[in-house]
């Protein structure tokens, strides 16, 4: 069949549930080959990654035709602004789902063989696409500036103070924080720990919990009038019209941190650099611990991403 499978135009307003059906309509499989293998959030990249690449080869013959997906590599480094890190992360979603429509019999043998061979792009090649203000570091002080941002005097204040408390002080995820339950505190010692089972993870966790974000999640949980298992609730229309007793949505956090660090100077910073803040932190006396803080399977992503050998002025005087 070489039929056109999808007009471009329908990349930015399908919905997840209609390019799923469109996959699973046109190549016989979608990305739920991978359930068992990669979290639900996972998956949704993945749908989103296949579809885009679906676009660009129009019929079923051609998608499964690795000459395809090799133009396609060259059509996104040529023809987009995307960045080098995520061409690379959609060439290897589209190989991956290759692989497991072949392990399951949908596509022909040899075709994820094939598609592997086809090279991702090299990020020097594609360096002027890389965001300047990719990664921000935060200081200490600006830290501190933040949380003293929030109106405590409104229940939308009490909730934000506690979130911006507990990205600080636990360098948690975005998709952590959202999805955090009351039973998920632990007390040890005088201290308090977070129970967290990260993407793609099997175990739990324990993160630490400063008391002053524990005290500032009690003071919310104490004040917000409509129960939930879940910490971090949401409000429905704007400001504190209807509190709801749903999580979050990750669209809202990055709202709330983008907001804050607005007011004090920070309009670049991004709720990851809130984990990169407590990571770097750790990361001066002890590349170790951030590590574990962090759950880093690797001490290398610690090194690579958290350790900021930064050269002070005069570094090199005295030398001679």
């Amino acid at each position: 069949m070489t039929r056109a499978l999808i007009r471009p135009d329908d990349e930015q307003t399908l919905s997840l549930r209609e390019k799923t059906h469109q996959i699973q309509q046109w190549m016989g499989f979608n990305q739920t080959l991978l359930a068992g293998h990669l979290s639900l959030s996972s998956q949704k990249i993945y749908a989103h990654d296949f579809y885009h690449y679906l676009t660009f080869a129009q019929t079923r013959q051609a998608a499964l035709n690795h000459a395809t997906f090799a133009r396609w590599r060259t059509y996104l480094s040529t023809q987009t602004t995307i960045s080098p890190h995520t061409i690379n992360r959609m060439l290897s979603a589209v190989k991956r789902m290759m692989e497991m429509a072949e392990e399951q019999g949908f596509v022909p043998e040899g075709t994820a063989e094939r598609f592997k061979r086809v090279r991702g792009v090299k990020t020097v090649a594609l360096k002027e696409r890389l965001r300047p203000n990719n990664r921000i570091k935060i200081e200490p002080e600006e830290m501190r500036q933040m949380t003293n941002e929030p109106d405590l005097e409104r229940l939308i204040g009490l909730r934000d103070l506690a979130i911006l408390h507990t990205f600080a002080g636990s360098g948690l995820r975005v998709s952590d924080l959202r999805q955090m339950r009351q039973d998920d505190i632990k007390r040890r010692g005088k201290g308090y720990f977070i129970e967290v089972r990260g993407k793609n993870e099997a175990e739990y966790d324990a993160v630490p919990l400063t008391r002053e974000a524990y005290a500032a999640i009690m003071d919310w949980l104490t004040n917000r009038p409509v129960p939930s298992p879940y910490i971090f609730t949401g409000f429905a229309g704007r400001g504190e019209r209807r509190l709801t007793d749903q999580p979050l949505s990750s669209r809202g956090v990055w709202l709330i941190i983008k907001g804050y660090a607005r007011r004090v100077g920070l309009p670049e910073v991004k709720p990851h650099d809130l984990r990169r803040f407590v990571g770097t932190q750790l990361a001066k006396t002890n590349p170790r611990l951030a590590q574990k803080v962090l759950r880093h399977k690797s001490i290398e992503t610690t090194y690579k991403y958290y350790v900021l050998d930064e050269v002070e002025p005069g570094a090199t005087d005295g030398l001679y």
